[in-house]
């Protein structure tokens, strides 16, 4: 009864109106970044390949905290997460389109990474790393990692549209079998995949945290865009009952979760390569430090952990849909500026240097994630009706 009165007063679909609306302004600011991204790869390839890269790590880790967390609704059996499980369905399908925004930095080492260069083979560090630091392994890799995010999201988000039709219990059993094995590969793929693009920039440098730093921010930022989406689809009109305060509420604790491990890991990362204090280790922070680039440390400090941990921390904000909307975007904005903060000094060695194309890159590549997002939601229903735990999210409340 509760399921069908909810699902009398909301609706479940896009009006077409709707849709081809924010399609078209997609689409609109898709072509006109990517025109403009063109104009400065043609005027400066070093800076467009940099500024690229941090909005194509940005958008791969945030897709891959989406499909993180939909493994672990299916393999924890969570029912309040199930009409906002969609949504984080449609962003994870989003990460098939990796394997052709990929090719730029595919294209792009020599301008990256120092290990493509010619006098690597007589550096005495990075002549033991050529075995696996090299452009045809660096291809494969990409192409496997990406290659497997593909298969699960694509096998996941299609059980899950299944259901819709079926509504059968059969379909939640096989994500699960699906997403046990999956958290194991995406924690391995996704650590090789931020140890050839992020980490091998500084290629002297390594820190067997950085994977789990760099799936963090991931988990963060996709939080943080889950939040907005639902907001933005209720100032819309739409799932004002299937999303409700209670929602928010847990939506809420995530967020803040998620921003005290994010600095537990940071923390730990830092703290660990400062008590060792070992050249090899202490040269990623030293060049972080150098110049201007040491007026982000409070940034990130303060910005990314100690002020939205204090906010998010009492009930109340969690169910201030305005305040949590708000940090939402915040946070958005903090995974941009940490993972500019682990790109960027590589090309500009004695301080920040804002160019135009990084927020240009940033809009190309989040527009076509974006169109690839907003396709699965035509004509399909913007929550999993068919879940047999559906009635059960509904009447969700917390303690």
């Amino acid at each position: 009864m509760a399921h069908k009165e909810h699902q009398a007063n909301d609706n479940y679909f896009l009006s077409p109106a709707t849709w081809t609306t924010v399609r078209n302004s997609l689409a609109f600011v898709a072509l006109a970044s990517w025109i403009a991204l063109a104009a400065g790869y043609a005027l400066d390839r070093q800076q467009f390949t940099f500024s690229y890269l941090v909005a194509f790590a940005y958008f791969v880790s945030l897709a891959l905290g989406a499909m993180f967390y939909v493994m672990i609704q299916h393999l924890t059996g969570s029912a309040w997460s199930v009409t906002v499980r969609r949504l984080m369905e449609n962003i994870m399908r989003t990460i098939p389109v990796s394997a052709l925004l990929v090719i730029p930095v595919i294209f792009g080492t020599h301008q990256l990474y120092e290990w493509t260069h010619a006098g690597a083979a007589n550096d005495p560090v990075l002549s033991k790393k050529l075995g696996y630091l090299n452009n045809e392994w660096f291809i494969i890799r990409a192409a496997i990692t990406i290659g497997l995010w593909s298969l699960f999201s694509w096998r996941l988000y299609s059980v899950s549209r299944s259901q819709d039709a079926n509504g059968s219990i059969e379909g939640t059993r096989t994500a699960e079998r699906w997403s046990a094995p999956g958290v194991v590969m995406l924690f391995v793929t996704a650590s090789l995949a931020s140890f050839d693009w992020v980490m091998s920039l500084d290629p002297h440098w390594w820190s067997t945290m950085f994977g789990v730093y760099f799936l963090t921010g991931g988990a963060l930022s996709f939080m943080a865009a889950l939040i907005a989406i639902c907001l933005a689809l209720r100032s819309a009109g739409y799932l004002k009952n299937s999303i409700r305060d209670e929602h928010y509420h847990d939506l809420g604790k995530w967020l803040f979760c998620l921003t005290v491990f994010w600095a537990y890991i940071a923390f730990s990362q830092y703290m660990l390569i400062w008590y060792g204090n070992l050249p090899e280790e202490t040269t990623w922070f030293h060049r972080r430090l150098a110049g201007s680039w040491s007026s982000m440390r409070p940034l990130l400090v303060f910005g990314h952990f100690f002020v939205p941990f204090f906010v998010l921390m009492p009930r109340a904000s969690k169910r201030n849909l305005k305040l949590l909307g708000f940090f939402a975007g915040w946070m958005i904005l903090m995974h941009y500026c940490d993972l500019y903060w682990q790109i960027m000094p590589i090309l500009h060695t004695k301080g920040i240097a804002v160019n135009w194309m990084d927020p240009v890159a940033w809009i190309a590549v989040g527009s076509v994630y974006g169109l690839v997002f907003w396709s699965g939601l035509k004509e399909k229903p913007l929550i999993p009706v068919g879940d047999p735990r559906l009635e059960q999210c509904l009447a969700f409340h917390n303690v």
